[in-house]
């Protein structure tokens, strides 16, 4: 499968990203977190999350004390969406065109995967798990549910708390964890799998 994505030209983005952005993680996972698209580190390195918005995703995993073995993290849209200023690489929202191309590459994984729920950060993500639109400040912190029976619980991506200056951030951050923390019971239950229930063997696609 991540042979297949570097090879992805099914809309624009694919032709100016440095590579496809695989999810990675572990197979059956407690969790699939699911964000937007790479940004200019993600692009760069290969992997989700490794930028200033996965730091503080994982300050949020860390405190929230759920072990990284029981999550599976990827984003949305695989390539990713920038403007030039100068020869800054400014991230871009992926078009709801560049991110319906990019659905066949997020149901494999998800069916590859196997995770108990997901986690939807960011109106992207949300809209490529639910396949409609949702209103995520009005529904962060609630779970939906697919046609598939996968439970999706809808949070702000990361990169919001970030643009949010001054003592409004730690405020903003307290309630994001609130809302994430609405997936503890998921990872509760994955933690007193047995080991013949799998969720031990880690991987990318």
């Amino acid at each position: 499968m991540r042979d297949a994505l570097q090879r992805c030209r099914e809309c624009p983005l694919g032709y100016r990203a440095t590579q496809a952005v695989a999810g990675e993680g572990a197979l059956r996972p407690a969790l699939m977190l699911v964000g937007e698209v790479p940004g200019d580190r993600e692009d760069l390195e290969g992997h989700p999350f490794v930028g200033p918005a996965g730091r503080l995703l994982f300050r949020a995993v860390g405190a929230l004390g759920w072990p990284r073995e029981a999550l599976f993290v990827t984003n949305a849209v695989k390539h990713f969406k920038f403007e030039l200023r100068g020869k800054r690489r400014i991230h871009k929202t992926p078009s709801q065109r560049e991110a319906a191309a990019c659905l066949h590459w997020l149901g494999e994984e998800i069916a590859l995967v196997q995770p108990r729920a997901a986690v939807a950060l960011g109106a992207t993500a949300a809209r490529s798990l639910m396949r409609r639109s949702v209103a995520v400040t009005r529904e962060r912190g609630r779970w939906l549910e697919r046609d598939d029976g996968l439970r999706v619980l809808v949070a702000l991506h990361p990169s919001a708390l970030l643009r949010i200056r001054g003592d409004e951030r730690e405020a903003a951050y307290e309630q994001w964890l609130g809302d994430l923390r609405r997936a503890g019971e998921i990872v509760d239950a994955w933690a007193r799998r047995t080991p013949q229930q799998g969720g031990e063997v880690e991987g990318r696609c």
